[in-house]
């Protein structure tokens, strides 16, 4: 697993949206960006993680973030998701995990005593320059604004 610190530039990267926009880092120059990473649409604490991100968009707004999601989730599961929840900020899906593999979120996980491989939800907030400025690991799914705006 490719291992980022803060400080780090963050690793560059494009990527297909749920609408099918090519969107990259350096899209986001000039606004702090939440990159965060998470296992899978529509389960509860992926639902739980997206719906506190939505209800606090505006607020996030104005600190000047912009938010990105990424899973290996598809498309057409993407936007089954942004509907039901109506999310408002894109959702990557990186089917190939490429973009998962480049922030080191991809990799062995344990549950009920079985290893497999998976995401591991990660949240990266980039500053306006693209650098790494801090990194969550233990995301409260249901407080993840929180964490953001106050950790």
């Amino acid at each position: 697993m490719n291992v980022l610190n803060v400080g780090d530039k963050a690793i560059d990267f494009n990527g297909i949206t749920e609408t099918g926009e090519l969107i990259k880092l350096s899209d986001f120059i000039g606004s702090k960006l939440i990159l965060y990473f998470y296992p899978k649409d529509m389960t509860p604490g992926c639902t739980a993680q997206a719906c506190n991100l939505t209800d606090n968009y505006d607020l996030l707004l104005k600190n000047n973030y912009k938010i990105l999601g990424v899973s290996a989730d598809s498309k057409e599961r993407h936007i089954r998701f942004k509907e039901k929840y109506s999310i408002p900020f894109p959702l990557i899906s990186d089917e190939d995990h490429s973009l998962l593999n480049k922030y080191g979120v991809w990799g062995p996980k344990k549950f009920m005593g079985k290893t497999y491989d998976g995401i591991h939800r990660k949240t990266f907030i980039i500053d306006e320059k693209g650098i790494i400025e801090r990194i969550i690991e233990k995301v409260k799914t249901k407080d993840h604004t929180n964490q953001i705006l106050n950790d």
